[in-house]
């Protein structure tokens, strides 16, 4: 198994790759925009006093985790749009070999199956190239869109850990749902996650969305 930097995923459209110097102003108004939005289920870090990171802080701090293999922070495209993130991190090797995912995406896009595609491709590419054995999903119990995505991907659920995340200015109550890779046959293109979303929703690999 060897880790690949900078990494491209496709499904159709859909397109999965590093955050660029030059997606600045693209990112920036994304998340102004998406602030409202994002806000409840954002991570926070308690030592900073709600200041959050400039992009160049993101950018550069992703890239150095992604470098050594401890992460695998991807924006979610359309058309060449961002749309939003999904990431796989902390990453860890040896005799755990597990993976934590989170995503978001922007309102606009929500509700169109994007997140669910994009977190499986992640998870796909987790297991067949880079030995993960088991993906670990977190979601605090209000989010009902998060939970809809892990619900579609069939991650397991594995119970509640109490004040386990920093979120919206506070310690906050979290759902994990997890999978391993015995749990999921795998095609010779490695897909097997989604596959089975795919098979699901009656989509053929391939196939386009226009987003406007």
């Amino acid at each position: 198994m060897v880790h690949t930097w900078p990494l491209t995923l496709r499904d159709g459209e859909l397109e999965l790759r590093p955050l660029r110097r030059r997606d600045r102003r693209a990112f920036e108004a994304l998340r102004t925009r998406n602030a409202d939005w994002l806000r409840p289920w954002d991570a926070s870090d308690p030592d900073r006093r709600g200041v959050p990171p400039t992009f160049s802080q993101i950018r550069r701090w992703g890239e150095a985790q992604a470098r050594l293999g401890l992460q695998l922070p991807l924006m979610i495209t359309v058309g060449g749009k961002l749309l939003g993130q999904v990431t796989a991190g902390p990453i860890q090797y040896g005799a755990l070999r597990t993976a934590v995912l989170g995503y978001w995406i922007t309102a606009d896009a929500a509700g169109r199956g994007l997140v669910p595609r994009a977190t499986a491709l992640l998870i796909d590419h987790l297991f067949a190239e880079l030995g993960i054995h088991r993906i670990e999903v977190t979601v605090r119990p209000e989010n009902a869109a998060s939970l809809r995505v892990v619900e579609k991907l069939h991650l397991r659920p594995e119970g509640l850990r109490r004040a386990a995340i920093h979120v919206d200015g506070a310690w906050r109550d979290h759902l994990v749902f997890a999978l391993t890779a015995e749990e999921i046959a795998t095609d010779g293109a490695g897909r097997g996650v989604l596959a089975r979303l795919h098979r699901e929703t009656g989509r053929e690999f391939g196939a386009d969305t226009p987003i406007t």
